[in-house]
């Protein structure tokens, strides 16, 4: 059994645009918080500065990581899988 034949009700467009969708809200959440995050600021004691760098680390794998699910299936002509599909659409709920 494929990963296709698993959900085979859901039709492959549908997860496209879903998959799609989400990797573009991700995109422009993560955009916008590194914008916002400025770990070199003056004031900021060591942890907050270990934090803010975490931070922006993290935002930025997102961006990467997005970026890259907006741009592989119109490069590469992939399938969508369910569970990339859900996976994007779980961190564009959750930013």
């Amino acid at each position: 059994m494929t990963s296709t034949d698993v959900m085979p009700y859901i039709p492959q467009t549908l997860l496209f645009c879903v998959y799609w969708l989400a990797a573009i809200i991700v995109l422009a959440e993560a955009l916008n918080k590194l914008q916002r995050t400025d770990p070199l600021r003056r004031g900021l004691r060591p942890m907050e500065r270990l934090s803010a760098v975490l931070n922006v680390l993290g935002w930025m794998l997102f961006a990467v990581a997005s970026a890259g699910a907006i741009v592989s299936p119109v490069l590469i002509s992939h399938a969508v899988r369910l569970q990339d599909a859900a996976l994007m659409l779980g961190l564009a709920v959750f930013v």
